[in-house]
């Protein structure tokens, strides 16, 4: 996630934060013991961030910061259950989701005050899926508060692990299934007004019409993660499969244009030198790159900048020649990791 020009993202087990492009990370200090499972922004306001908490056994909290994440406040909800997802409605930033579960059992946390009191909802599944687990809010409509998607887990008959996404209409009351597949999920997105939605799975990206089922689109065909930037659709793909990594599209994924592919990344050089990514990653690079097939740059020499002068702004250490750089695909690995870590998701 970028805010303010800055990065940050949720491991799982910490909030990192990156100043300088992804050059060198930090974590927060505000969550030494707790297990950062999930992060979301304010549809208008980036300095207004919430964290969910998700370590097993202890009380977990969703926490609050208004100051673009340099500082954090406890909200009121704090259960003895795992957080795994937060997510802000974007047409009403008073509503609140939270995803999690409590033993055994599943719920979803709804607040309509911007966290100042909460209801508990916890989950009923449709025919096929009882015993399901693992539940993750994947989105909110950008149109409707009450329309939301989540997935979840569960084990056929046969023992053999499905995914499933569930759409409820009615602020997480009911839930229907609406795509069940073997493949993992990965991650989601919703277009602008909420009748077009796209599921990336570690293989295949799904889109589904408003009345339809969802179909599997010909191309990405691995790697899949998908994001909306206004009225584009980005996603990953497999540079070894359909040769790139990266691509965007205007027609909501029925063709797609190539961005980015791996052969293209460069070296870590491009970092500053003292950086934590250039001085433990630079004698991984050759080997690194001859997998990718791109380019081994030599590093070039750095005497440092002479005194009184600013160093230059480091471009990041994925900058890709004849691109704008690699925010975009930095952006779709993190919350690729975010939703494929047993979240992994942004």
């Amino acid at each position: 996630m970028a805010v303010q020009g800055e990065l940050l993202t949720a491991t799982g087990k910490a909030l990192l934060r990156s100043r300088d492009g992804g050059c060198s990370w930090a974590p927060s200090p505000a969550f030494q013991d707790a297990w950062v499972s999930s992060l979301a922004e304010h549809p208008t306001d980036d300095s207004l961030l919430y964290v969910a908490t998700g370590r097993p056994a202890v009380t977990n909290f969703l926490y609050r910061s208004e100051d673009g994440g340099e500082t954090w406040t406890p909200t009121p909800l704090r259960r003895e259950a795992v957080f795994s997802t937060v997510r802000v409605a974007p047409s009403d930033p008073k509503r609140l989701y939270v995803s999690g579960w409590v033993g055994y059992a599943m719920y979803l946390f709804r607040s309509g005050d911007a966290g100042e009191t909460w209801e508990d909802l916890p989950q009923t599944f449709p025919s096929g899926l009882e015993g399901a687990y693992d539940l993750k809010l994947l989105s909110v409509s950008p149109a409707n508060p009450d329309v939301l998607w989540m997935r979840v887990s569960s084990r056929d008959t046969a023992g053999n692990i499905r995914y499933a996404v569930l759409r409820s209409e009615d602020g997480g009351r009911t839930l229907t299934s609406v795509l069940e597949q073997e493949d993992p999920l990965v991650n989601m997105d919703v277009s602008a007004d909420g009748r077009t939605s796209w599921v990336a799975t570690y293989n295949h990206l799904y889109r589904g019409r408003e009345g339809e089922s969802f179909l599997p689109l010909s191309l990405p065909t691995g790697n899949a993660c998908v994001t909306r930037v206004g009225g584009e659709l980005y996603a990953c793909g497999s540079t070894w499969l359909h040769e790139w990594a990266l691509a965007r599209s205007t027609d909501e994924g029925t063709s797609w244009e190539p961005r980015f592919s791996l052969r293209d990344v460069q070296g870590v050089h491009q970092c500053p030198v003292g950086t934590p990514v250039r001085e433990r990653c630079t004698g991984l690079w050759p080997q690194l790159a001859q997998q990718l097939g791109a380019q081994v740059s030599p590093t070039p020499p750095d005497a440092g900048t002479p005194d009184g002068e600013t160093p230059p702004k480091p471009e990041g250490c994925g900058a890709a020649a004849g691109s704008a750089g690699l925010a975009p695909l930095l952006w779709l690995i993190l919350l690729r990791r975010r939703y494929g870590q047993g979240e992994p998701n942004t």
